[in-house]
């Protein structure tokens, strides 16, 4: 099948999140950036009541009718694209039948939010193919309802946001509580963002994900019996001092995690307004320590890449990004030491764990785009 036979192509973003992990169902400010890694949705209207879904990469075509959008919750391809479909029915827009054709360069399983991308690019070509406007704010909340009903996936706001409203050459400062949002420009001077994916396959839905937020919620409530708060990120961190005896154990710790990663995203904000890479890489470090002591979520294969990417000289910071157990690494590396820098951590990696990582060339890229092409 042939993309020029296709009316309309739309596109949304893969992600990468820069600094603020698993703080956005804690209603935190998080700082990802759209990846010129996307799904891309080739789309046409075909007159009858069925989405019939193909793959540029897979064999299997699946044909969804338009009324039973319901059903479709455990196949094993075309479930997103369900999912998105019902959530936006729902939401009272009209849905045509239509052939799509979907193209993903986002690697599934990478912690760089394939699913977020799929999702929202299928909405939004829903929408177009229908010859409806669409805010992309609207699509990221509907997208995030068809991760959390559909697909059984507790998620914030975060990753769908991103992949809709992300802007070429910027980071999104996201206040996950209100949906306010700040584009901050990605100045990084002789310095490069290397994304290195473990190859550690991760499944969020069977993996300690919806635990996490459990924990979370659990700290959340004992600290409402002490003082007023909304959500954990409305503590600051000398607030959270005075107040953190009230918990215990693993919840202590995922509530820890949580106060002080806030506070860095703060504060990496302010370091990359005024360029300050140096101070923006101790940030990185400190909050994949964060992540791989108090909430737990690295695992070996990303602490030992992690590891590798901070022994580098060239390398002033780098951490897990995504939701953990299996995934990628962010590191802020000289630009003329890159592809040093990727052979090190790539041969230290493989001899720690047996896998064979992968380096992503990517550019901080808008979000959801749509093409007429006929």
């Amino acid at each position: 099948m042939n993309e020029k036979d296709y009316e309309y192509k739309v596109s949304a973003a893969g992600r990468v999140n820069i600094i603020g992990e698993h703080i956005d169902y804690c209603g935190g400010k998080v700082l990802p950036a759209a990846l010129s890694l996307k799904n891309t949705v080739y789309v046409r209207p075909n007159g009858t009541n069925k989405i019939n879904v193909r793959w540029t990469t897979l064999p299997d075509e699946v044909s969804l009718d338009i009324d039973k959008l319901e059903s479709y919750k455990d196949i094993k391809y075309g479930n997103y694209q369900a999912g998105s479909a019902l959530m936006w029915q729902r939401a009272g827009h009209k849905i045509v039948g239509c052939d799509m054709l979907q193209d993903c360069t986002v690697p599934f399983g990478s912690g760089l939010s394939s699913s977020a991308a799929i999702e929202v690019s299928t909405i939004a070509a829903l929408a177009t193919v229908a010859g409806e406007e669409f805010d992309p704010v609207d699509v990221a909340l509907k997208a995030q309802q068809a991760e959390r009903e559909y697909a059984g996936v507790n998620c914030g706001i975060m990753d769908q946001y991103a992949s809709a409203c992300g802007k070429e050459n910027h980071a999104i400062l996201l206040d996950c509580k209100t949906l306010e949002r700040e584009y901050v420009p990605i100045k990084l001077g002789g310095y490069s963002l290397v994304i290195i994916n473990s190859n550690k396959p991760h499944n969020l839905v069977e993996s300690k994900y919806n635990e996490r937020r459990t924990e979370t919620e659990q700290a959340l409530t004992q600290l409402k019996k002490y003082v007023d708060i909304e959500c954990l990120a409305d503590l600051t961190p000398e607030e959270f001092s005075k107040y953190s005896h009230v918990l215990s154990g693993k919840v202590r710790d995922r509530a820890t995690h949580v106060i002080n990663e806030c506070d860095r995203v703060n504060l990496a904000v302010q370091a990359m307004k005024v360029g300050n890479v140096d101070f923006l890489g101790l940030l990185l470090n400190k909050s994949h320590e964060s992540l791989s002591k108090l909430y737990e979520v690295t695992g070996r294969e990303l602490d030992a890449l992690a590891s590798a990417a901070q022994e580098h000289p060239a390398c002033v910071g780098s951490r897990m990004t995504g939701a953990g157990f299996g995934g990628c690494t962010i590191s802020l590396v000289k630009t003329d030491a890159v592809e040093d820098f990727k052979n090190y951590v790539c041969q230290k990696y493989e001899s720690a764990t047996g896998y064979k990582a992968k380096c992503y060339q990517a550019d901080i890229a808008d979000g959801i785009t749509v093409e007429k092409l006929k």
